[in-house]
């Protein structure tokens, strides 16, 4: 597994994503992706798994500091009176006593950015956090959080798939030292008919999924959440650092980006979206 470097954090860059897994698929998939060597555990508040997580990863007899546990704060915690008993319930419930990256979720709320921030670090400084980021944040919202957090943040988490122009996020996310976290990269099953991606991945004896999660980390600074509730495709995505993808395929992929191709776009609480340049 390959590491991406944002500050002082060291992320592995292919996380296992868990939205919309329940226990029985928590049970069943993230001991066998720990098993294939997946270190890198992606969850939130809001995904209600994180007590069958925590269980899982106890259970496992891996080293706590082998695995990178990433959670969200839910933004109906935001506000100082709720966070911290938030973030407490989350060690609780991940059988843990530090979370290794911590974001907030989403940008909509009616708590004030400067207490949110002021919340992130407070958990950090009480060392219950070894890293903290943001999720859906745009440029000028991340752009402010950077500028009122003491801590450094180390990652803006996001929608990001071929078909989804990212690059003035992306940009941006880059130049502010913080890694790019992407997220939905299989576009929710959109590539693999994809002729583009077919024609790649045959050439190169690989999975459509293995195509598109390489040209996710083959970007600088790039780390891919893959997701899959299929326990013999665990050992394929994470077998993407043994071969690269030309200039000519990564511009093929980059190609694919159409307008209006965002999946993800919860009103209340997405931000106004940077343009997607496509």
């Amino acid at each position: 597994m390959q590491n991406v470097r944002a500050g002082n954090a060291l992320i592995p860059a292919i996380g296992f994503g868990t939205y919309g897994m329940n226990g029985d698929d928590i049970y069943r998939m993230i001991p066998a992706a720990l098993r294939a060597g997946f270190r890198h555990i992606d969850t939130a508040q809001i995904y209600r798994n994180e007590a069958e997580i925590g269980e899982c990863v106890a259970e496992s007899g891996i080293p706590r500091s082998e695995i990178f546990l990433t959670t969200k704060v839910w933004v109906s915690n935001y506000s100082a009176r709720h966070f911290d008993a938030s973030v407490n319930e989350s060690l609780r419930k991940l059988k843990t006593d530090y979370i290794d990256l911590l974001l907030l979720h989403w940008p909509g709320s009616d708590v004030p950015l400067t207490e949110q921030i002021a919340e992130l670090n407070a958990v950090v400084r009480a060392g219950k956090v070894r890293h903290i980021g943001m999720s859906n944040f745009n440029r000028a919202s991340m752009t402010e959080a950077i500028r009122l957090s003491a801590a450094p943040l180390v990652t803006n988490q996001f929608e990001y798939h071929p078909y989804l122009n990212q690059s003035l996020l992306i940009g941006s996310t880059r130049q502010a030292g913080l890694a790019v976290t992407g997220y939905c990269g299989m576009a929710i099953g959109r590539v693999f008919s994809d002729p583009t991606l077919m024609e790649i991945a045959a050439r190169h004896d690989k999975t459509i999924a293995q195509i598109v999660l390489r040209w996710l980390v083959q970007q600088s600074g790039v780390v891919a959440l893959s997701r899959t509730t299929r326990v013999d495709r665990l050992a394929q995505n994470l077998a993407v650092f043994d071969f690269e993808l030309d200039s000519a395929d990564m511009t093929a992929i980059y190609a694919l980006a159409t307008a209006n191709s965002r999946i993800v776009d919860p009103p209340g609480l997405a931000p106004l979206w940077d343009s997607t340049g496509a």
